[in-house]
């Protein structure tokens, strides 16, 4: 399979809306480009794309510190679509986002993934991230 990895822009909105969709976040196109601009604006994010033909995968990635625990990369997302699974595009976006996180001096990558997704957390595990923690995300709307 020929399949490239790339730093993802704004032509590739309607395919990384449709892809979020299926990971279960249903997004405008509108909302997408505005993500994509805002997040290729900040130098410590990356979106990349999985491109055979189309757009069949996205990993977003970011680096930051905790205070309690120091810098490391995390992926925000990742998606590959749903007829192109179990092809090594997530393992290749993996592989990406692990040069990404060295060329930005980082060592430690991080995902979090949600309790529901089994399918998810075994790919992680052969992928060779180890479980770290278990945890509860907490969200408060807060009035601007």
């Amino acid at each position: 399979m020929d399949l490239i990895i790339r730093k993802a822009t704004t032509g590739d909105t309607a395919a990384i809306a449709k892809l979020s969709t299926q990971l279960g976040y249903p997004i405008s196109e509108q909302d997408t480009e505005t993500n994509i601009t805002t997040i290729g604006q900040n130098e410590n994010e990356i979106i990349m794309v999985a491109v055979h033909e189309e757009v069949v995968g996205w990993i977003h990635l970011f680096h930051t510190t905790r205070l309690e625990s120091g810098p490391f990369c995390e992926i925000g997302g990742m998606v590959v679509d749903n007829h192109h699974q179990r092809l090594g595009i997530g393992r290749m976006l993996v592989e990406a986002a692990k040069k990404w996180c060295g060329t930005k001096g980082y060592s430690v990558l991080r995902v979090r993934s949600n309790i529901k997704r089994i399918a998810a957390h075994q790919f992680y595990l052969q992928t060779g991230f180890k479980e770290t923690k278990q945890q509860k995300i907490f969200e408060l709307e807060v009035t601007i």
